[in-house]
C-alpha cells in the first residue's frame, strides 16, 4: 500500500513537512517488512508517531533520568559492559535500546551497530530499524486483528502513552479509510 505525506502527518503527528521528509523511509521499510495494509499502517505509524514524537526524535532524550540509569548494566538488554546503558540508548524511530538489540537489528539490517550505534539516527535506518522491530516481534499479526494495546504492551512494556497512542491509531485509521 502506498503511503501519502497526508496519510503519515495524519497518523504520527508529524507536521506535513516532516511527513515529506520521512516518506520515502518509511514507504521502503513498511514495503521490506511487510507493514501493508490498512490496519497494519495504522498501528505502525500511530505507535512510531508516539514513540519518536511527530517523527522528530530519532534517540532517546537523555537525562540521565532513573529510568535510563536502570539501562546500565542490564543483563536483559545485553549491557554488560561499562557505558553500555548510555552507548546503547534508545534509538529509531521504536528506540532500539540496549546492547543485545543492537546485535540483533545489526544482523537483521546488515548494519554494523555495535560499533557505530549512532547510525539508528539516521533516517533510513531509524525507519528501517522500526519496521525490523515490528515485523521481529510479530506486531503487524496483532495488527491484523486489532489488538492495538497488546502492541503498546510489546512496544513499551506497558502502558506509558496510552492516551496518544490511541488518538494517534484514531486519526491513522480515519485517514486510511477504516
Amino acid at each position: 500500500m502506498n503511503l501519502t505525506s497526508s496519510i503519515v502527518s495524519a497518523s504520527t503527528g508529524a507536521t506535513q513537512l516532516r511527513a515529506t521528509q520521512w516518506l520515502p523511509q518509511l514507504q521502503a521499510a513498511c514495503d521490506r517488512f511487510s507493514v501493508n495494509s490498512p490496519l497494519r499502517l495504522a498501528a505502525f505509524l500511530a505507535q512510531i508517531g508516539h514513540e519518536s514524537m511527530g517523527l522528530s526524535c530519532t534517540r532517546e532524550i537523555w537525562g540521565p533520568t532513573p529510568g535510563q540509569i536502570r539501562y546500565e548494566g542490564r543483563a536483559d538488554l545485553g549491557n554488560t559492559q561499562a557505558g553500555d546503558g548510555k552507548r546503547f540508548m534508545g534509538r529509531g524511530l521504536i528506540q532500539i535500546t540496549g546492547r543485545r538489540n543492537y546485535q540483533l537489528a545489526s544482523i537483521g539490517l546488515d548494519l554494523d551497530l555495535i560499533a557505530h550505534p549512532k547510525l539508528l539516527e539516521q533516517s533510513a535506518n531509524a525507519a528501517m530499524s522500526a519496521a525490523w522491530w515490528w515485523s521481529n516481534h510479530y506486531l503487524n499479526g496483532y495488527a491484523d486483528v486489532g489488538q492495538f494495546d497488546r502492541i503498546t504492551r510489546v512496544i513499551n512494556g506497558g502502558t506509558n502513552g496510552a492516551a496518544q497512542r490511541l488518538a494517534l491509531y484514531g486519526a491513522a485509521k480515519k485517514a486510511l479509510g477504516i
